[in-house]
């Protein structure tokens, strides 16, 4: 499962953490891979930032990427954590000898250990967004109820250039939702057709997410009856039970 979206600012790792914790709660082995150099899930995560070995080798199969690993505070829930290296991803992958599914080749072995293994992905239009699509059963994209966001939307649909079936993976949410807007309140209801069909569960702006980063705690640990980790929590759910289905 792959957490993306064109626009950055859009609370993408916030979801990709607290779902992968919420998997976790659900006792699913789970390890995060963070793909984004600036990496915000390592720091939430308490994880140590930067790879052993360059990211050319473990692309390449040179030296085993399942060696870089970490542990997580959680039992069964595992990182592979950001390097600032990862901003060469693209040109990487687009030297790779397997084309546009290299992605796809090096997580296929995580799922022998892991019943879910969740991306953390940069924003932007990418040679990284392209694979995903080849390598992720589902690509989830937070959304803030704005015209701007639907735009961004669209043209990440125009650039991948998506299959009937490829677009059925793309799933996107409703994220950073006001209620006290009229706009937010209206596309809850009835979404813009752009958006195709979105998930039912939506996350509220909440502080409590930002507390996220200061406490490097998901919220079911740092504030486990707040109105956006029940929302974090439906949202899981509803994943698993169309990825069960």
């Amino acid at each position: 499962m792959a957490l993306h979206n064109l626009k950055g600012g859009v609370g993408k790792t916030s979801a990709a953490v607290n779902l992968a914790r919420e998997a976790n709660r659900d006792r699913v082995p789970v390890l995060l891979w963070d793909l984004d150099a600036q990496g915000a899930s390592t720091w939430v995560l308490g994880g140590e930032s930067g790879l052993s070995k360059k990211v050319s080798k473990l692309l390449a199969g040179k030296s085993p990427l399942g060696e870089q690993v970490q542990h997580t505070p959680w039992e069964r829930f595992d990182l592979l954590p950001a390097d600032i290296r990862l901003r060469e991803l693209d040109r990487l992958l687009d030297a790779s000898a397997d084309g546009d599914k290299h992605l796809k080749r090096l997580i296929e072995p995580f799922g022998e250990e892991y019943g879910l293994m969740i991306l953390d992905c940069p924003p932007g239009l990418s040679t990284l967004a392209e694979q995903l699509i080849r390598a992720a059963d589902r690509i989830l994209v937070p959304t803030i109820p704005s015209p701007l966001s639907v735009q961004a939307f669209s043209r990440m649909l125009d650039h991948l250039d998506l299959k009937k079936r490829q677009r059925e993976r793309l799933s996107p949410f409703f994220n950073l939702v006001d209620r006290r807007r009229t706009l937010h309140r209206e596309w809850l209801d009835s979404p813009p057709a752009a958006l195709g069909r979105p998930m039912r569960s939506w996350i509220p702006y909440a502080s409590d997410v930002e507390r996220m980063s200061l406490e490097c705690q998901p919220l079911a640990d740092l504030a486990p009856r707040s109105r956006a980790t029940l929302a974090y929590r439906q949202l899981w759910q509803e994943l698993k039970a169309e990825l069960d289905a």
